[in-house]
């Protein structure tokens, strides 16, 4: 069961993750990029992140994979950039990393695939990632109802 949702703080999927488990009152962290920069600027200060000594956004995405059991991203279409990083990050690691891609499944058929994913691997900390906002407007919303849903079988 999942105790803890981390994050890298980014537009889109990240900050839909936090602001999941800011509402929710679920445990959260993860690691952001020196300057807290993102695509709009500097993270918001609500989100008590810790920041990396760099500003590289690829050592930030590989800090999350390890200080998380499992992680997910989430997609409207293939992975391409940080996203695709992340998998392959998690994959060098050798730590457990579910795509759903919500192009070609459903949120509640993406929510039952990855709750048994999260019990099949005992996810207790989840790391959640996807495309910024820039690349998919409708990445943010798309995570918070996928989450929503995540976790009211799972709580």
């Amino acid at each position: 069961m999942v105790v803890k949702i981390i994050s890298g703080g980014q537009t889109g999927a990240d900050r839909a993750a936090l602001d999941f488990a800011i509402q929710y009152n679920i445990p959260y962290g993860g690691w952001v990029p020196k300057g807290r920069k993102s695509e709009d600027g500097s993270i918001p200060e609500i989100y008590q992140l810790q920041e990396m000594p760099t500003s590289d956004y690829s050592k930030r995405t590989e800090q999350n994979i390890l200080d998380s059991d499992g992680t997910l991203i989430v997609s409207h279409g293939i992975l391409t950039g940080g996203s695709a990083l992340t998998e392959f990050f998690a994959d060098q690691h050798k730590k457990p990393c579910i795509h759903v891609d919500l192009d070609k499944q459903s949120i509640k058929d993406a929510a039952i695939t990855i709750s048994s994913w999260i019990e099949e691997n005992n996810i207790e900390v989840l790391n959640v990632a996807g495309p910024r906002a820039g690349k998919d407007p409708e990445i943010y919303r798309a995570t918070l109802t996928l989450l929503e849903t995540l976790f009211e079988k799972t709580i």
